[in-house]
């Protein structure tokens, strides 16, 4: 019998990706994998920014550009043109979802207004994801993840305590509002189901990344008290920090008082479990450098893989700090189908992450490639719009001959 393919969750719904960089293309690209079709328009002159962005490149196309756009049709269109802003205008009347990233009034300038968009098609779900938000002061400044690291503070918790502040090593910010323009567009979705309307969601990179400061932010909200700079410690947890072994160091996350207690017997080190400066999480946060410098000391008379073996058969979280690429080509990363061979037309075969998301009645889609600049300009304008072949492949052709 042959086996059934279950629809994926968005099956069905449209998705016009009007944003390039980061943010809005990795909204798009995750509703893309729970299997909605996703229409990813961009300028002849170039197209998405991160196309740019690089080394590595594979064929011309971006380690950027690659990670964020997997199961998209891409098309070109010049919107500053009647031309190209009538094509958006009838895909949007045909959409679910509409997602930009245009600098605040950029939109209108173009003649495609969201809440003209959505008298138009009343179902229309529009997100705009900005820097700062649509209505604040500072709506006019674009948004770039570095400055909303630093902005947002969460640059002054990151680093040495006698060190400069650190940015996180990836676009941290623009993950962050990408995951929550999902949710927001699911719950949209969701609404329209009831109301049969959709709405307007507005997202600021820099709600977002203060949002994400969690218990810091509420720590200082508590106590008025500035946070600190830990390093790989933690502000309010120890032991919860790497340590050095013989040869190579290991991550220890000591949770609660009972773990430390099976540390402490594990490291042949009862006494501290019985010494009123161990005694509760409070008392071990308080008097961290001493408990570091005695379980350092153990903890360097044996090697990572024997440390790790003797933590974990205790039940303790242990585990060894591994580099990207021993993690990538690790059994269980392979297990998990994080990693993805996609047919490419330039490349051959792209190997590329695979989505995360683990659905048992509605999986996500078998992941295709990022589409090449323009790729599926005819084919969209033929199957959404439905143009005469001819016509639709005298435009591609027209915006790839003169992009300007």
């Amino acid at each position: 019998m042959a086996e059934v393919t279950k629809p994926a969750a968005l099956d069905g719904i449209r998705v016009l990706d009007l944003s390039r960089i980061l943010a809005g293309p990795w909204c798009a690209m995750v509703l893309g994998d729970l299997g909605a079709e996703v229409i990813k328009v961009e300028n002849p002159a170039g197209g998405d920014d991160t196309r740019t962005f690089g080394p590595p490149f594979e064929a011309g196309e971006s380690a950027y550009y690659m990670a964020f756009n997997r199961n998209k049709r891409g098309i070109l269109a010049d919107l500053k043109t009647g031309e190209g802003q009538g094509i958006v205008r009838r895909l949007a009347a045909k959409s679910d979802v509409l997602i930009e990233n245009f600098r605040s009034g950029a939109m209108e300038k173009f003649n495609l207004g969201l809440d003209a968009l959505r008298r138009a098609n009343p179902r229309l779900v529009t997100c705009s994801i900005s820097g700062y938000g649509r209505f604040s002061p500072l709506a006019e400044r674009a948004g770039y993840d570095f400055m909303i690291q630093a902005e947002s503070g969460l640059m002054s918790i990151i680093g040495e305590p006698d060190g400069p502040p650190t940015k996180v090593g990836v676009a941290i910010s623009d993950l962050i509002t990408g995951a929550n323009a999902v949710q927001a567009v699911l719950a949209a979705l969701y609404h329209r189901e009831k109301s049969g309307l959709g709405q307007h969601i507005d997202l600021a990179l820099l709600d977002c990344q203060v949002a994400a400061l969690a218990n810091v932010a509420q720590a200082y909200l508590m106590t008025g008290e500035k946070p600190k700079r830990y390093g790989n410690a933690h502000q309010a947890v120890a032991p919860y920090e790497p340590f050095e072994t013989a040869d190579k160091p290991i991550a220890l996350a000591v949770a609660n008082d009972r773990q430390f207690r099976i540390l402490c017997r594990e490291l042949g080190l009862d006494r501290l479990a019985e010494n009123p400066l161990y005694a509760s999480n409070s008392t071990r946060a308080e008097n961290r450098e001493p408990l570091v410098g005695e379980l350092t000391a153990v903890f360097k008379t044996k090697g990572r893989e024997e440390w790790l073996r003797k933590l974990r058969a205790a039940g303790l979280p242990a585990g060894a700090i591994r580099t990207v690429d021993e993690v990538l080509e690790s059994p269980e990363i392979a297990a998990r189908d994080m990693v993805r061979d996609v047919p490419h037309p330039a490349m051959g075969s792209a190997r590329m992450l695979g989505s995360p998301l683990k659905l048992s009645a509605t999986p996500t889609i078998e992941p295709f490639h990022p589409p090449t600049l323009g790729e599926h300009t005819a084919e969209v304008l033929v199957d959404v719009l439905g143009w005469e072949q001819e016509k639709a492949e005298d435009y591609a052709a027209k915006l790839v001959r003169d992009p300007e």
